[in-house]
């Protein structure tokens, strides 16, 4: 499962995609006291095997009507090891028409007890762990009837999702799919739902003939029926668990490709039928990447993507057919902006066929070993395909998410046995620490011995379950270490070091001494084996130390003063630094030390001293051309153009930049400096930046030329709004706001209307920003309905909290608004605004 990172406030809020909530702030990396919560002292044990459940066999059609899946199971299990005359089965919200088990091809009744989540049965004879048996359970799923919740990485767990059943939403597709993890795949189809369990499985979906359908395995038989639907029979022959189960129905336009003879297809709606392969198309390449660096060729029968509305989670690995939200499906405009990060989601899931659907975590206590892997795959693909900077530049961001997730949600432990709830398992400690982690343990152990560790772990492991421990087993049997420290520092304690670091150099002794002091609350000492590079002489000299104390002091040679000590020089450690260098180091580092961290921190430290040294303005005009377009990024938007200094530097190189820079990140954040400048004569470039094919690049510019001159924006904006996604449509937005015309309504509903995910959070605070300004009651009504039916659908407290921090002020500036109004506008502003209130109140409560 993807979440992808944000660092917008609005977007952090949309659990929907990011899964990263920030609650109250708690002290740093202080776990809040299970005092607070009595589920917290329960410590989760990984479910007891009374069964194995060996093969599944379902039939499936569907009630559109009435949302329900009339369903027939065919479960084939055996005792794990002790007899057993009863079975226990997941099975949410149904109606059970029928249990059986089948003899000789015959179904012979058996007895139950159903209490709407578990389905209890009495099984005909005491069987053996060499016996297995067959139950057969008609039934009608009724998904809408689930009480399950869902958590801020998968906002809903009814299972199975009805999209637009009745076709009474214009514009918007008739879908059916599911949803399985953590434990909903049990509220369309009775299991034993849990992630230890291996079936194989075959399945026929009786879908009108229209649809599209696809599902675990290969499509082995289509049936066209008498009644106008046809019957799609998918089998998967290898194990995997319940919760990667899935079906997907409607109308998809399949992209076909192929990796090494298996089918790679590619589904989605028809409108992105053309865009298809920019989106999807390095997925064989990737099947390529991952299987070599494993060492273990992808084992699956096909791989198939599918993109979706209205998806709970950002996407999902179902063994063969990963679920893709609808924020994946980019225009080609759109993907110029997207700076890859389609292509961290697609690899994210990818990368789960081998962490998490061949290999198992048997608990969600162990989920580090499904997601934490995930993550890092996207570091490993960015670094393979767009450079090592890329991936540093990837990694930087998830560690900065999870150290704020730390700040005001309290750390944990990696792998942890206490816990609310499964579904808070799924947060920025499992996925963007464990990914850090794993980078980390990479270092320590050397590249070879990290992937032939994970080569073991996935052989030795193939098709079963494991636990954080067996990954330990496979790292220390390949490289011959007792990698215990790590493990029980790391994965299971919590917290990061903060570490203060301070070198002087002794000139008689010709020596440099540099003290690491750790400064993290509480107790805990981390070991840390790092290298410190002296830079002294011309040359750089590598030395590998290990942090074991509060307070660790190393000596080492330098028979010159050095220009730079470099501390953490691989910049792998996941942990906070303070350093005691001066600028000048900072100015050296920037162009003799090779990390993206080495001169990011570089950069940022002469960002800071721009206007007062010189030298430091000379690394800010070099980085503005960095070989890696996010550092040239970071330097743009730091520049203070208001100093003449400055701007003499850098002016020239900014236009330049604006014009032809070969990412549209960069462009964007040239034109919006510029536009800072509110320059007349900038002008032309504004008006040429407009037609940048990227929304991004244009977007600012139309913003910056709205600065200069609001008509002409105006006039711009209602040329270009026709083709508007993104930041275009933002700045669009921003100058209809400010001309404040009640004609432009129609652009912010349609902007709501067909936005999803975080960006239907983002519209709707364009949408309240014009509604604040109109007078038509009727449309500020409908406008506000609208937002709080989205409110409803994304069921989350934060958003909620955020649109109500809108809404209340709106809500009293149209009530000020309405005491100095004519007697004809009051009646109609005071209803706004006490429908507003009515609606936080909602919301609030």
């Amino acid at each position: 499962m993807f979440k992808p990172l944000r660092h917008t406030l609005k977007s952090v809020l949309l659990a929907s995609l990011s899964g990263v909530i920030y609650v109250t702030p708690v002290a740093a990396q202080q776990a809040p006291s299970q005092q607070e919560d009595p589920s917290l002292k329960i410590y989760r044990a990984t479910s007891t095997k009374v069964h194995d459940l060996v093969h599944t066999k379902l039939d499936v059609r569907f009630d559109y009507a009435k949302r329900y899946l009339i369903g027939k199971a065919w479960l084939t299990l055996k005792p794990h090891f002790y007899q057993t005359d009863s079975l226990i089965l997941d099975a949410k919200a149904m109606d059970i028409k029928q249990v059986a088990i089948v003899k000789s091809g015959k179904n012979l009744p058996l007895k139950y007890k159903y209490d709407s989540l578990q389905l209890h049965i009495a099984l005909d004879k005491a069987y053996q762990k060499t016996e297995s048996f067959i139950v057969y359970i008609d039934y009608v799923a009724r998904p809408e009837d689930v009480k399950s919740e869902g958590s801020s990485a998968i906002t809903d767990a009814k299972g199975l999702y009805f999209i637009n059943p009745d076709s009474s939403v214009k514009n918007k597709p008739v879908q059916i799919w599911t949803q399985g993890e953590t434990e909903s795949s049990s509220a369309w189809f009775p299991t034993i739902d849990r992630t230890a369990q291996k079936s194989t499985e075959e399945i026929s979906i009786t879908v009108d003939k229209k649809y599209v359908t696809l599902s675990n395995g290969k499509l082995v038989s289509q049936k066209n029926n008498a009644d106008g639907t046809r019957t799609d029979y998918w089998k998967m022959d290898l194990p995997h668990s319940p919760y990667l189960f899935m079906m997907a129905v409607g109308d998809f336009a399949v992209i076909k490709d192929q990796w090494k003879g298996k089918e790679v297809n590619y589904y989605v709606e028809k409108a992105y039928a053309p865009y298809a392969k920019a989106i999807f198309g390095n997925t064989p390449e990737m099947l390529t990447f991952y299987s070599n660096i494993l060492g273990y060729e992808y084992p699956w029968a096909k791989y198939s993507q599918v993109v979706v509305r209205d998806y709970v989670s950002g996407a999902m690995e179902n063994t063969t057919a990963t679920i893709h939200g609808d924020f994946l499906q980019k225009t080609d405009r759109e993907l110029l902006d997207n700076n890859n990060y389609n292509e961290a989601v697609i690899a994210h899931e990818l990368f789960h066929h081998w962490f998490g659907d061949l290999v198992t975590a048997e608990s969600w206590s162990n989920l580090t070993l499904n997601e934490s892997f995930a993550d890092y795959s996207e570091y490993l693909w960015m670094a393979y395909k767009y450079g090592k900077d890329a991936a540093d530049d990837h990694s930087y961001k998830a560690m900065q998410s999870y150290e704020k997730f730390a700040q005001y949600s309290g750390d944990k432990d990696l792998v942890r046995f206490h816990y609310r709830d499964k579904e808070d398992m799924f947060d920025a400690i499992s996925y963007q620490k464990g990914g850090r982690i794993l980078n980390m343990l990479r270092n320590v152990v050397g590249d070879s011995a990290f992937f032939k560790s994970l080569n073991l772990y996935l052989k030795t492991n193939a098709f079963k379950a494991a636990e954080a421990h067996q990954l330990r087993l496979a790292f220390e049997e390949v490289s011959g270490q007792d990698l215990n420290w790590f493990f029980n520092q790391w994965y299971f304690g919590q917290g990061y070091p903060v570490l203060d670091i301070k070198s002087s150099y002794n000139e008689a002794a010709k020596t440099v001494t540099v003290t690491v002091a750790q400064q993290q609350q509480g107790n805990k000492i981390f070991q840390l084996p790092v290298a410190i590079d002296v830079y002294a002489g011309g040359k750089k000299v590598r030395h590998k130390v290990t942090i074991t104390d509060k307070v660790s002091t190393f000596t080492l040679p330098a028979e010159v003063k050095p220009d730079l000590v470099n501390f953490d020089g691989d910049k792998v450690l996941l942990a906070t630094k303070t350093e005691d260098k001066n600028i000048n180091a900072y100015i050296f580092q920037y162009s003799h030390a090779p990390e993206y961290l080495d001169r990011r921190e570089a950069i940022e430290a002469c960002l800071k001293e721009q206007s007062t040294n010189p030298a430091a303005l000379k690394v800010v005009a070099a980085a503005l051309k960095d070989k890696f377009y996010g550092l040239r990024a970071l330097a743009i938007s730091g520049l203070k153009l208001t100093d003449p200094t400055v701007k003499a530097a850098t002016f020239t190189t900014l236009q330049e930049l604006a014009k032809k820079d070969e990412n549209a990140t960069v462009r964007a954040a040239a034109l919006t400096q510029l536009g800072s400048l509110k320059d007349v004569k900038l002008t032309s470039i504004f008006e040429a930046a407009a037609k940048d094919p990227s929304y991004a690049a244009a977007g600012a510019a139309l913003e910056s030329l709205g600065a200069l001159d609001l008509e002409k924006g105006y006039t711009l904006a209602k040329q270009m709004e026709k083709d508007s996604k993104g930041a275009l449509s933002n700045a669009i937005a921003g100058i209809y706001a400010q001309k404040g015309n009640e004609a432009d309504l129609p652009f912010f509903a349609r902007a709501f209307n067909e936005a999803s995910g975080q960006d239907k959070l983002d519209a709707a605070i364009q949408y309240l920003s014009i509604l604040s300004l109109v007078d038509n009651t009727d449309e500020v009504l409908k406008g506000v309905e609208d937002i709080k039916q989205m409110a409803l659908l994304f069921n989350n407290k934060m958003v909620n909290n955020y649109l109500v921090s809108l809404l209340q002020p709106i809500a009293r500036n149209k009530e000020e608004k309405a005491a100095m109004a004519s007697p004809d506008k009051k009646t109609g502003l005071l209803k706004q605004s006490d429908y507003m209130k009515k609606v936080a109140s909602e919301l609030k409560n």
